[in-house]
């Protein structure tokens, strides 16, 4: 079965990991591993016949996974995700002007619901862009009272003074050469059907700024009791033989149960998230 989308996202539980794909209303399959990687995705990508749209987190190695096994699929970035990026860059209440612009620029994105909007948006982040390009030029040199920022070799003679700053304009930058900020709102993508594209994981994150990940208290030891401490996303699981891990063993090894199909056709609950 072709599906419109999927979500792909990446939990932890004690050392191991969890790839999920999940259309928003049901879980289609997923993949253990001891941690993101391409090789993982692309074992969990070759499953799954190509999608339209695929919503992503921006795990490590799926951007190359979708390239091999997905080129065709365009892809829609977590705005959830790209909030806490930008947040993790900036912090909640940046110090410099430029800085608390495009935190709002960021709260503005989160808002836009139309093609209107998004137009709007584009020429808002330009402006900062513009207004703010020779202030992220900007560069330090070793001095006394100077602090060489994490990252920069003692060898080097300068460094740009705004690095958090230009690593949000550079993460800005990625997300709309690839066309992954607006990909929900693209019409030609569902023409006519009035299927709705998702713009974030949440549905495997819980949803909204408050949204964290709980994890069991021991880890999973095969797939019914990884279904079983999950958020409580009922799925059809599809039938395939038991898989392995891929990876080495982070620590604790799993049974040779995990990830055991149910009996096609019945319902369970997802894979844990």
């Amino acid at each position: 079965m072709i599906h419109h989308q999927i979500i792909l996202d990446g939990t932890y539980f004690n050392s191991w990991c969890v790839l999920i794909a999940y259309t928003g209303t049901h879980v289609v399959d997923w993949q253990w591993c001891d941690h993101e990687k391409k090789a993982a995705w692309v074992a969990l990508l070759n499953r799954i016949p190509a999608p339209v749209v695929a919503i992503i987190d921006g795990g490590t190695g799926l951007h190359a996974a979708l390239r091999q096994g997905w080129p065709h699929t365009a892809v829609q970035r977590c705005y959830f995700h790209i909030y806490t990026a930008i947040r993790r860059h900036l912090s909640l209440s940046p110090r410099l002007e430029a800085g608390q612009e495009l935190m709002r620029l960021t709260r503005a994105l989160m808002a836009v619901t139309d093609l209107d909007q998004a137009a709007v948006w584009m020429g808002a982040y330009a402006t900062w862009e513009a207004k703010w390009e020779t202030f992220l030029k900007q560069r330090s040199r070793p001095g006394k009272g100077v602090l060489r920022p994490t990252g920069v070799n003692e060898n080097r003679a300068w460094w740009y003074t705004h690095q958090r700053l230009r690593r949000a304009r550079r993460f800005y930058r990625t997300l709309i050469r690839h066309h992954n900020l607006f990909t929900w709102l693209n019409p030609a993508l569902a023409p006519g059907t009035g299927v709705k594209i998702d713009r974030t994981t949440s549905p495997l994150e819980g949803g909204g700024e408050q949204s964290h990940q709980r994890t069991p208290t021991s880890p999973p030891r095969n797939a019914r009791q990884a279904r079983s401490t999950g958020r409580g996303l009922v799925t059809e699981l599809p039938h395939r033989t038991p898989q392995k891990p891929l990876g080495p063993r982070p620590g604790r090894t799993l049974e040779p149960t995990t990830n055991t199909p149910p009996t096609p056709g019945r319902t369970d609950r997802a894979v844990p998230l």
